[in-house]
């Protein structure tokens, strides 16, 4: 059984920074990519930054140059560094996990959600 457990998130004033983190835990053969996804209440979930085991990055076009996405392979965690944070930035975070391979079942792979953190940025 895989797991995504969120951590970081909170109330900051507009311009304030926060670091959100996400550990999968389970018996994890290897994982392509994890990230970061947002949803307001009423809207559909979007991305905000993804990272894959090499490395490569992505960002939506709203973070860029102020959230930072990173990972720790060995610890199968990424984490989220927000900073300049604006009201708009306002959301649950999910954490996500694509392409993960589970040592019990080498031959399928699974994309998996966390259970998602407030965000709130006060203006």
């Amino acid at each position: 059984q895989v797991r995504l457990v969120e951590s970081g998130g909170g109330l900051v004033q507009a311009g304030g920074s926060l670091r959100l983190s996400c550990a999968a835990s389970g018996s994890i053969f290897s994982i392509k990519a994890m990230g970061w996804y947002r949803q307001v209440s009423g809207q559909p979930r979007e991305l905000v930054a993804t990272i894959t085991s090499g490395d490569d990055t992505n960002y939506a076009d709203s973070v860029k140059g102020r959230f930072m996405i990173s990972s720790d392979n060995a610890k199968n965690t990424v984490y989220l560094q927000m900073n300049r944070l604006k009201p708009e930035d306002t959301a649950v975070y999910f954490c996500s996990a694509e392409g993960v391979i589970a040592a019990a079942a080498p031959h399928i792979e699974y994309d998996y959600w966390g259970q998602g953190t407030q965000v709130t940025v006060s203006s």
